[in-house]
């Protein structure tokens, strides 16, 4: 109960609520009058009532006093307790607030000044602890092994030869207690527990490795001792030597061929390593050649890569007798008596040079010419040690065999051409030199001038002189230029990774500017322009701005220029034939065709042939050779500039022939029947004398064959234009009217000029009249027969217009010595009715 309610219950009654009680009282009990009887009942029972009450209204206020009193009291107790346990809980927040502070992580973030807790200070040395119990397990191991290790050196420096296997009892021990110790660490590592152990098996293996290579090194040193008694590294003249001293060094060699057969049944040797004895003799020379040059000497110098290579070569070539007398004679006798000392030898000789190399080149970088000597010293050495019968190992590794040093597999080159950085800034440096040479190819002054015949190169490629191929100086130059390059590196091509020599064989030397050089000129020829100098300086050797361009494309000085465009494209078209058929691009081209990595690279060359699938074949296969497109293009250059020789040539004498036809009508009327001795007209001589220079000099400048073929272009050409106009439809004729038909004489005179034709050919050819005929037999046969007698025209007469008609053809070739000479019936009618004496 509250407070409030009690102080309601305190308060003294009040008579208005009385009052009210009352009359609500009366109203309900004395509804009528006659109720009222029971008035003084009801008073009474109100009188005694309220003395109840106040009976109990005095013990409920005593009851109230007394229970208002102790529960002040309790109160009080309350109160002063209350202020107790708020005292107690501030000292708790306190003592909270201590420990949680206490308990925050020293890597908490939420301040500097955190320490670490109590667990963690006892993790941490939980840690710390076992930490230390590994390092203690590792340094027993480590200890016992070095210990291990050391007896067996010291056990093989005091054993007494002959080497057993007793001298290497420790290093037995030694393997046994590593294999222990690596057995163990498999298990920790089985259930999740390595904690380094593989560090550590890696760790004792060095070891092993070290001890043996200490234990070789004893042994070493006798070996080197008793050579430098022989007079080793120089050329050791066993013979002569002591006896006690050559005993002592054969015993030196079988004691480290026996520690090599030894070591051989105790661990797993490196491949290609070579003979124990060997490498012991290989340590004195690599001690000179340091010396020598890798120090700040005069020998050591890096425009001098020839000392270094020539000393090594002389080093292997001096010690041979020795490796094939004494040394192959002494490993004959034991496990390795399949080894060639001397092949062995020089294979540990390589890494000398290996090393040189390694750090000479990253200086040689910035200096293109030092280092493209350099490379080519590299080959000049691999190929003198090939010569001397040595052959570098292959490189067909498999994924066991990553020591064999770089020299080993492809020759000394392969250490520079291997690494890309230094290959291309050889493969720079080479197209540079490459693009200055061509440069100054084309732009001397007798760049396009015809070269005289070179007798050695037909004697070298087995070329007679009548099919021999001039060319002018520049396209020589450039062939030699080209082979000079290609020759210097297709060694070091050999040894390249295979996408080098498609970039090497695509950029020696503009292999795209040759061409376009040629076209370009035979483009200016054509427009009959000065664009003939501007296009190509120097071009077709011709010099000076204000050349006048007709005598540039006229007489045989234009048939000259044509001739240097055409020779220039047929000797690099040629060359490149045979460049194409040498093994090292036949293989390139099959490489090619075989990986599709180098495909994707070739498509990038426009250089280089399209390659397409052959049907039914899953790789991409090429016909042809390497060059082909290369070859296809001069090809296409030279049949345009025979084309335009053709065309020029047959130009110029049609022009000639003009004033010749245009008298021919006039010379008819003025010619004297009885006139017995036949002469040409003099209008014909300058067409055919320019026809003879013509011939002549392409006689003397182009090969058999072209002349062959040009001269049939050109002579059939001629020879069908002057048979339409001079013979067919020669001007101021009737055709059948023996008015205006030719007389015999008149006749004989075209026949002779006909003859004129082939007869100057014949002399400017100096060949066999029957070849020279054959282009002109249509012509040759026209004129014979209006030069044919009376009687033999009367034959062919009655043969082909009187119904006669069998054996008309031996007719003709009684006539003409030709047959028809390609003439068709309706033409040989045509050329009898030229006659005035047809009647038909």
């Amino acid at each position: 109960m509250s407070s409030q309610i009690t102080k309601q219950l305190q308060e003294p009654p009040s008579a208005k609520v009385a009052y009210s009680s009352a009359l609500d009282t009366l109203n309900k009990s004395f509804v009528y009058s006659a109720h009222l009887d029971d008035l003084q009942a009801i008073l009474d029972d109100a009188c005694n009532n309220q003395v109840r009450l106040k009976q109990h209204l005095i013990e409920s206020e005593k009851e109230t006093d007394a229970l208002t009193t102790n529960t002040r009291i309790e109160a009080m107790l309350q109160l002063d307790r209350a202020k107790e346990l708020a005292s107690l809980r501030d000292s708790l927040e306190d003592d909270l607030a201590y420990l949680s502070h206490d308990l925050v992580s020293a890597l908490s973030p939420t301040g500097d000044d955190n320490a670490p807790t109590l667990l963690e200070d006892i993790e941490t040395m939980h840690r710390a602890l076992k930490e230390l119990e590994s390092v203690r397990s590792y340094v027993v191991v480590v200890e016992r092994s070095l210990k291990l290790s050391e007896d067996a050196v010291s056990q093989m420096r005091h054993s007494s030869p002959p080497i057993t296997t007793e001298a290497t009892s420790r290093y037995q021990a030694l393997l046994a207690f590593v294999n222990e110790v690596r057995h163990s660490c498999g298990l920790l590592e089985g259930i999740g527990n390595s904690h380094g152990s593989l560090n550590l098996i890696s760790f004792l293996e060095r070891i092993c490795e070290k001890t043996w290579a200490d234990m070789k090194a004893t042994l070493f040193s006798t070996l080197i001792s008793a050579s430098e008694t022989l007079n080793w590294p120089t050329a050791v003249d066993y013979v002569a030597a002591n006896k006690m001293d050559r005993a002592a060094f054969e015993s030196a060699v079988l004691d480290l061929l026996r520690l090599q057969e030894i070591g051989e049944s105790l661990r797993s040797p490196r491949e290609n390593e070579g003979l124990y004895p060997l490498q012991a003799l290989v340590h004195p020379v690599a001690l000179r050649f340091k010396y020598h040059f890798d120090s700040e000497r005069e020998t050591s110098r890096l425009d001098k890569p020839e000392w270094y290579f020539t000393h090594i070569a002389n080093v292997a070539h001096d010690h041979r007798p020795f490796m094939e007398g004494v040394m192959q004679r002494l490993i004959s006798g034991s496990k390795f008596q399949d080894v060639n000392a001397w092949h062995n030898y020089t294979t540990l000789l390589l890494p000398i040079l290996e090393r040189k190399l390694k750090r000479s080149v990253p200086l040689l970088l910035t200096r293109p010419a030092l280092l493209a000597h350099t490379v080519y010293q590299s080959l000049i050495f691999d190929s003198s040690l090939r010569d001397m019968g040595y052959e570098f190992a292959q490189d067909n590794r498999d994924a066991n065999s990553d020591e064999r040093t770089e020299a080993e597999r492809g020759g000394i080159s392969k250490v520079i051409l291997d690494q890309k950085d230094w290959f291309n800034a050889w493969l720079e440096g080479e197209k540079k030199f490459a693009d200055d040479q061509y440069h100054e190819i084309i732009s001397a002054p007798d760049a396009w001038v015809i070269a005289d015949d070179d007798r050695h190169e037909y004697a070298q490629n087995h070329v007679s002189r009548d099919t021999a191929l001039k060319a002018t100086t520049s396209a020589r130059r450039i062939k030699a230029l080209v082979e000079q390059v290609t020759g210097a590196s297709l060694l070091a091509l050999a040894v390249f990774p295979t996408t080098h020599p498609i970039s090497y064989s695509c950029s020696t030397p503009n292999s795209g500017i040759i061409p376009f050089s040629i076209s370009s000129s035979l483009d200016a020829f054509e427009t009959l322009s000065s664009a003939l100098v501007r296009a190509v300086p120097g071009a077709l050797g011709v010099d000076g701005p204000k050349t006048d361009t007709r005598k540039l494309t006229g007489g045989v000085e234009g048939s000259q220029r044509l001739c240097k465009a055409l020779l220039s494209a047929k000797y690099i078209e040629n060359a490149m034939r045979i460049w194409g058929e040498e093994v090292f691009f036949l293989e390139l081209l099959v490489e090619i065709n075989h990986r599709a990595s180098l495909r994707m690279t070739a498509g990038s060359y426009s250089s280089l042939p399209e390659y397409k699938a052959r049907p039914g074949h899953g790789t991409t296969a090429s016909e042809g050779t390497i060059f082909e497109e290369l070859v296809t293009q001069f090809a296409k250059l030279s049949t345009r500039a025979e084309d335009m020789l053709g065309q020029q040539i047959c130009g110029e004498c049609e022009g000639y022939l003009k004033s010749h036809f245009s008298a021919l009508a006039t010379q008819m009327q003025d010619m004297d029947d009885n006139t017995v001795d036949v002469a040409v007209s003099s209008t014909l001589l300058p067409a055919v004398a320019l026809l003879s220079s013509h011939l002549a000099f392409l006689r003397n400048t182009l090969p058999a064959s072209v002349v062959t073929r040009l001269y049939r272009r050109i002579a059939s050409r001629i020879s069908e234009h002057v048979l339409q106009r001079q013979v067919l439809f020669r001007p101021g004729l009737t055709r059948g009217s023996a008015r205006n038909g030719l007389t015999h004489t008149q006749a004989r005179v075209v026949q002779a000029e006909c003859e004129l034709w082939a007869e100057t050919s014949q002399m400017a050819m100096n060949t066999s009249r029957a070849r020279i005929e054959k282009p002109w037999s249509r012509l040759l046969a026209a004129g014979r027969l209006l030069g044919a007698d009376l009687q033999q025209h009367e034959r062919l007469l009655d043969a082909m217009f009187g119904g006669k008609s069998d054996g008309w053809e031996e007719l003709l070739d009684n006539a003409t010595a030709l047959g028809s000479g390609g003439l068709g019936m309706d033409e040989v009618k045509t050329v009898l009715r030229l006659r005035d004496d047809c009647r038909r």
